[in-house]
């Protein structure tokens, strides 16, 4: 399946118990010519939550499991549906660490209710001791040191989306430094757990270009949780009005962000399509 070019291999675990694969097999099945090839494996199982009707984990290309998924979740609403595995609409999911509700609309987009942004250093985990600031609006900004010939420091916000993202702003996406500098800031040691790296190109007040490198599968033709990531860090640095439109390599997002209310953070709602390209089989 793709969510807006973002590939995923999606299991059943329903019917059969996948708990035992490990890493060397996950990497398998999602390398391009060994195996079936995505740049995550999502696994469906039955919720361990009485809130939630199912829960599913996610595999990057590398085996390693991450927290959170936003065209992933897209792609599990489209697969539990058609698989006949339930008919509610919407759906409730557990992930790592939240639920999140999921509904399908008959133009086949999917919207998810993506939770709170998360902000608290401790929970994304960022650690900023030694790092130049400055504040713009209401977003405090970064300097990352890159140790590579010829990169400078890399001004970003920092949040959660259920996991760690690094955005900044560039004037041109195509011609940012994607690929040479993503991987230094998804390792930057400012990260324990590593982090996201996206790079937003402003086209008005409410549309921006995004390319995004991700920890654990390198550059995606689309991230959702990093079309959120950005939405939130250019609404906070006062560029940028909800709804934004979030033009990827692989097709298009709407973000929706209220901000903080009252002192509340409000949800992030993101919505985009989630295609089925073709199902089969696989002995592991």
């Amino acid at each position: 399946m793709h969510g807006a070019g973002n590939d995923f291999i999606v299991l059943n675990g329903i019917n059969q118990d996948l708990s035992d694969i490990s890493r060397a097999q996950w990497q398998k099945l999602a390398h391009r010519q060994f195996g079936i090839g995505a740049d995550q494996i999502l696994l469906v199982e039955k919720a361990t939550r009485p809130d939630a009707d199912f829960r599913y984990r996610i595999f990057n290309s590398d085996g390693g499991e991450v927290e959170q998924c936003g065209n992933g979740s897209r792609c599990f609403v489209r697969f539990v549906l058609d698989q006949g595995l339930s008919n509610k609409n919407p759906l409730r999911v557990e992930v790592a660490h939240t639920v999140l509700t999921l509904r399908s609309h008959d133009d086949g987009q999917v919207e998810v209710d993506m939770g709170m942004p998360i902000f608290d250093h401790e929970l994304i985990p960022f650690n900023a001791e030694g790092l130049s600031t400055k504040q713009e609006f209401h977003e405090m900004l970064y300097a990352l040191p890159l140790n590579a010939p010829a990169m400078h420091d890399s001004w970003v916000g920092v949040l959660s989306m259920g996991n760690p993202h690094a955005v900044q702003v560039v004037g041109d996406v195509e011609s940012a430094p994607v690929l040479e500098e993503g991987p230094a800031i998804e390792n930057h040691s400012a990260f324990p757990k590593r982090v996201n790296a996206g790079y937003m190109q402003i086209i008005n007040r409410n549309e921006i270009k995004l390319r995004v490198y991700e920890r654990g599968a390198g550059e995606t033709l689309a991230c959702g949780t990093g079309a959120c990531a950005a939405a939130v860090s250019g609404i906070r640095r006062g560029l940028l009005d909800s709804p934004v439109k979030v033009l990827t390599r692989g097709g298009n997002l709407q973000i929706v962000w209220g901000g903080v209310i009252d002192g509340v953070v409000q949800p992030v709602i993101m919505t985009g399509p989630a295609v089925t390209v073709f199902e089969g089989e696989t002995e592991i």
